[in-house]
Parts: C-alpha cells; structure tokens; sequence
C-alpha cells in the first residue's frame, strides 16, 4: 500500500493488497476496501451521514460501513458514505458524492460531480456522466446511460406537507435505458427497458420500451433501432 500525506485511518478499516491513496485520504470506521483500489486526493470514504431538523429521507440508524470492491478508482474530493456499496472496477470522477444505503454494480461509472442520494439501486456497466443528479429511492438497471446534467425528482409535493414522505419514489430505469442531456425525470416514472429520452425532454408519463421520446411533456417520437439496443 501506498499513500500520501495526512492519511488518516480510523479503527476497525480492512484495507486489502496494492491499494493507492493520495494526500489528505480520511477512512473512517467500518470501511472494508478491496484490492488494488486507487484513491485521489482530498477524498472522504465512510462518512456517516448528518440529519437536519427537517431532514425527509436520512436516518439516524447505524448504517453499517461502507464496502469497496476491487480495483476501484475514486477521483479527487469525492466523498462516499458509511452503508453503500461498491462493485468491482467502479470509476468515481473528481467530486462524485454518493449517499448512504446506494448499491453499486460492477463497472460502473460515477462522472464528475454527480451526486446519487441515497436508497438507490445502480446496476452494472451503467454510465452517469458529469454533474447529474440521482434522487433518492432510484432504480436504475445494467446498461443504462445518462448524460450530463440530466435530473431526477422523488417528491411530487415540492417539499410541502407531511403527506409527501409516504409518496417518495425516485424514477426506474430497466436494463439498457438511456436519458440524454439535461432531462428531467419525475417522480416514480418508469422508463422501460432499452427506451430514450431525448435530450432537455421533461418525462410526466411512464416511457415504454424500446420507443424514444421527446420533448415538454415527453411525447412518443420513434422506436431505437436494434442495432443499438444491449
């Protein structure tokens, strides 16, 4: 193992062979990593996760550690929290933040600065690009694609009255789905498997699968070809 300066590592951290971490690297308690995993600078793995007096979806529940696979790259000032895990030969760009509770496929890749809240489901090989937002309580399938700055919602009553918490459901995205740049995504809206959204659409209705859609509301436009569908 090699690190850099202002390495700190907290009790009870398994760190497996070959691993790499640069300055400024906080481990904290109950993280498991794996094998030949490489850590930028600046990065925080493991932090538990604060509650605000008007925090909607954070527990105080011990959450367990956090759990890193093999040959995992996390980029510069990222930071993953405590009870999230990380599948094998993930790629975490600079200032990636993911929440409590998230499940990572193998192969995936989290973009610069995309932030995925947490109680969410991301398959394997699925690609997040730059500064995409992932609400929590998503589901999203292996093969996905989702391009930069695109947005998910989880609450239909912005934020108002108590009644909202028992509806919070984050978009599903089944296997092969694909959102292009800067959609958004309502809240519980299914995107079926292999389906497009077009880029700067808004989605209000279920998408079936295999179709594209396109525009404000996102509207029926055409079928993917075969050819690029998983």
């Amino acid at each position: 193992m090699t690190h850099g300066k202002n390495f700190i590592v907290e009790e009870n951290v398994k760190i497996g062979k070959d691993c790499s971490f640069g300055h400024n690297v906080v481990i904290r308690s109950g993280t498991v990593i794996g094998d030949e995993v490489v850590v930028a600078d600046n990065v925080v793995l493991g932090k538990k996760p604060f509650k605000s007096s008007v925090s909607a979806t954070t527990s105080d529940d011990d959450n367990g550690g956090l759990i890193i696979g093999d040959s995992v790259k996390i980029g510069a000032g990222c930071v993953i929290y405590s009870g999230s895990e990380i599948g094998e030969s993930c790629f975490f760009g600079d200032m990636a933040s993911v929440r409590e509770d998230v499940i990572v496929g193998r192969k995936t890749v989290i973009g610069k600065s995309v932030s995925v809240e947490n109680q969410c489901r991301i398959g394997s090989f699925v690609k997040i690009e730059t500064n995409a937002y992932i609400t929590a309580m998503s589901w999203i399938g292996d093969y996905c694609f989702i391009a930069p700055m695109v947005a998910f919602s989880n609450d239909n009553y912005l934020g108002r009255t108590e009644e909202r918490k028992r509806h919070f459901k984050g978009p599903t995205l089944e296997k092969g789905a694909r959102i292009g740049v800067n959609a958004t995504i309502l809240p519980g809206m299914i995107i079926g498997e292999e389906a497009l959204v077009a880029a700067g659409s808004v989605v209000t209705k279920d998408v079936d699968a295999g179709v594209i859609v396109a525009g404000v509301p996102a509207r029926y436009f055409g079928d993917v070809k075969d050819e690029e569908k998983v």
